[in-house]
């Protein structure tokens, strides 16, 4: 008879009482939780120290978002797959976190037992999108009335927006001022855009970045 081995998760917010009703119906369903985090930078800690299969992060915590610590865990600790568990479910956020590598995203509103269904299929190298938020990112009508943004154009975009110029954006990124200014270009051409502030605000306002 085979012996399932418990899938090792950790779990990262900022409200305790939610940590421990998640940490309470994940054990319920045979998950080994092995460490609780309040914001991002000890989350991020925790998954370099214990290497959990999974994370359940918050988006929202103090000090790095849940966002950017799916995105410094990809290169600091790449066995760790990380859940965002979001009370928010914009087209931008969804975006985003998929170009930071989040395997699975499950809203708050949801019952507990889809988070655990989240946990599992995540672990065992799948991806999971609650049904509301597949819903948006599947919108036909959405979808067609978008421009198509490469990963990088909308990198490039979402650093601009944080006012940093294109040396600061390519030591980022890794990449040269002359090719983030080719990024610039593309963008400002699929978005019709006549300056690099007006491609930003158009990106913003369509949801294209956060």
């Amino acid at each position: 008879m085979t012996v399932r081995v418990a899938i090792r998760c950790l779990i990262a917010d900022d409200h305790p009482a939610m940590v421990e009703a998640v940490g309470e119906v994940l054990a319920e369903h045979g998950l080994q939780i092995v460490g609780r985090a309040r914001d991002g930078e000890d989350a991020l800690a925790a998954m370099v120290e214990l290497k959990p299969a999974v994370a359940v992060v918050d988006v929202r915590m103090p000090r790095i978002s849940g966002i950017e610590v799916a995105r410094r865990a990809q290169r600091e600790a790449p066995d760790t797959h990380v859940i965002l568990y979001t009370a928010y479910g914009d087209r931008a956020l969804i975006t985003e976190a998929i170009d930071a590598g989040v395997r699975g995203f499950v809203l708050k509103e949801a019952p507990l037992v889809d988070l655990v269904r989240a946990v599992e299929i995540v672990a065992e190298g799948g991806t999971y999108v609650d049904p509301v938020l597949a819903g948006v990112l599947a919108s036909p009508e959405l979808s067609a009335k978008l421009p198509s943004l490469t990963q990088r154009e909308r990198d490039v975009l979402r650093l601009l927006a944080d006012g940093l110029s294109n040396e600061e954006i390519g030591k980022r990124l890794f990449i040269s001022p002359e090719t983030v200014r080719t990024h610039v270009r593309k963008a400002m051409d699929k978005l019709d855009a006549d300056t690099r502030t007006q491609a930003v605000a158009m990106a913003l306002r369509q949801s294209l970045i956060a």
